[in-house]
C-alpha cells in the first residue's frame, strides 16, 4: 500500500514542477544535527511522518528512517544500540538480510522512483566514505541532475552529547570513528562537488542563527539554472 501511494505521488509530478533535477547531499556524523539542519534549511519536519520538504517539495532519501521502523517491528528499541552486545549489534546492522540491509533496499526502491521522475531530492548520509558519495553522485548525474552538498559540522564533544540524547544512539567509539572519517573527507568533498556547490554549516551551537545565514545560499542553489546537459535534454524531450 505504501508503494502504491508513493507511485501515485511520483506520477503527479511533472517536468514543470519546481526543483526537478536538483539533488542535495547532506553529510555529517552521528549527532551532527542533520535532521535539524534539514528542517531549518529545507523545511523537512524533523520528527514528521512525511519525508518531503513542505517548503520546496524536495523528497528525502534517508535509510535511517526505514532502519528504525525495522528495529521497532522486531521489538528493538533504537536507543539500545549504544549499549547492545556487539554480536547483536552486528546482526542488526551488517549484511543484506539484517535490519539495516532491508532498510537500505526499501530506501533504494524509493530513490529509484524519484530518479525516474527526475524529482528534486535531499540525500541524507554520514559522509564517512567519500568514494561511495562520489559513486552515488556520478550515478545521479547520469540521470541529468545537478548535485550539491550541505556539510553539517560539529565538534566531537557536541556530537557525543547529541548522540547520547537522540532516540537511536550509537556506541561512543563508533561515533568518534565516524566523526573523524567525516572530518577527513571535507577536502575530498570540496574537490568532488566544487567550492560553489558545497556549503559547510557549523552546527555546534544551539539556536537557529547559523541556519538563517544559509537561507540565501540555499535559495541561490535552488534557483540556479540547470547545468547538466543530460538533464537539459530530458526537459526538452518532455516539454
Amino acid at each position: 500500500m505504501k508503494l502504491v501511494k508513493l507511485f501515485e505521488e511520483f506520477m503527479n509530478e511533472g517536468v514543470h514542477d519546481k526543483n526537478i533535477l536538483k539533488a542535495f547531499f547532506m553529510a555529517g556524523g552521528p549527532g551532527s544535527g542533520k535532521s535539524r539542519a534539514a528542517e531549518e534549511l529545507f523545511g523537512v519536519p524533523e520528527n514528521g511522518i512525511q519525508s518531503i520538504s513542505y517548503r520546496n517539495g524536495l523528497k528525502v532519501i534517508n535509510s535511517d528512517q526505514a532502519f528504525e521502523v525495522q528495529l521497532k517491528n522486531m521489538g528493538v528499541d533504537p536507543k539500545d544500540l549504544a549499549t547492545m552486545d556487539p554480536k547483536k549489534f552486528t546482526e542488526l546492522t551488517t549484511g543484506d538480510d539484517s535490519s539495516r540491509g532491508k532498510a537500505k533496499r526499501v530506501t533504494a526502491l524509493k530513490q529509484k522512483l524519484y530518479l525516474d521522475g527526475r524529482l528534486g531530492m535531499i540525500i541524507d548520509g554520514t559522509g564517512d566514505d567519500y568514494k561511495k558519495i562520489a559513486a552515488k553522485k556520478g550515478a545521479i548525474e547520469a540521470y541529468g541532475y545537478d548535485c550539491y552538498m550541505i556539510f553539517v559540522n560539529t565538534s566531537l564533544e557536541v556530537a557525543q552529547q547529541r548522540n547520547a540524547a537522540r532516540s537511536r544512539s550509537l556506541p561512543e567509539e563508533l561515533v568518534k570513528e565516524i566523526w573523524q572519517n567525516v572530518q577527513n573527507n571535507i577536502g575530498h568533498f570540496q574537490t568532488i562537488f566544487g567550492g560553489d556547490n558545497l556549503l559547510i554549516v557549523d552546527n555546534s551551537a544551539s539556536g537557529t542563527e547559523h541556519f538563517d545565514k544559509m537561507a540565501g545560499a540555499i535559495n541561490k542553489l535552488l534557483n540556479k539554472p540547470l547545468q547538466n546537459r543530460i538533464g537539459k535534454e530530458w526537459i526538452k524531450a518532455n516539454l
